[in-house]
């Protein structure tokens, strides 16, 4: 009898509390909302990500790698199809191919040199389009958005290379690209430099004026 009774107090403070709670949702709205956002850990984490062009001297776990690349996989792809191809590079021999490579190619231009291309991270994602799907270039950069947000939420910095790209897709660089072993149907799109990051960047101001409402 004592249960059923403990039981049946449960419960009524149970709905006096969520009453209490719909109460306050339906007096405050914005407040709540506000709250909730704030709160919300994909928000924080899309706020917090920098590009981080310096990096430890420190390897990246097997399991967050896994997960980074779990994460990129499962982006939405048009038509299920698919349609990247990602190379991922982190053995200490070919980071330094890529450097001497990027920086003869640098000089050769007339650029300055002496920075790996990297930024110092020991893992370089490489991303690669099918150029007979219209909308491939898309499903990439989304793939892409999930590693970049993954790494953030696990501790870890990336940032975006477009420069790596140009060399690797140039004359020069075509040794390199063969050793990526793309099939020949797709394209090198860009690169990801991924590591525990070694600076804390500010933030920088958008242009929200850019987006507009349409009605």
């Amino acid at each position: 009898m004592k249960q059923k009774k403990h039981w049946g107090l449960a419960c009524l403070l149970s709905i006096l509390c969520s009453c209490g709670q719909q109460h306050t949702a339906g007096t405050q709205p914005d407040q709540t909302v506000s709250s909730t956002i704030q709160q919300n850990p994909v928000v924080e984490t899309i706020m917090a990500r920098r590009s981080i062009r310096k990096y430890k001297n420190q390897p990246i776990e097997s399991e967050k790698m896994q997960e980074i690349i779990r994460c990129g996989i499962n982006a939405p792809n048009g038509k299920y199809l698919e349609s990247w191809e990602v190379r991922i590079v982190d053995t200490p021999e070919l980071m330094e191919e890529i450097q001497v490579g990027y920086n003869a190619y640098l000089e050769k231009q007339g650029r300055k040199s002496g920075v790996h291309p990297s930024y110092g991270a020991p893992v370089l994602i490489f991303i690669a389009y099918d150029p007979t799907y219209d909308l491939s270039q898309v499903d990439c950069g989304l793939l892409g958005g999930n590693m970049i947000l993954s790494a953030e939420s696990l501790g870890l910095g990336t940032c975006c290379l477009g420069g790596l790209v140009r060399y690797i897709n140039s004359p020069e660089g075509a040794p390199l690209l063969k050793r990526l072993d793309f099939p020949t149907s797709h394209r090198l799109l860009y690169a990801i430099s991924l590591g525990y990051p070694d600076e804390h960047p500010a933030a920088k101001p958008r242009n929200a004026e850019k987006v507009k409402f349409v009605k």
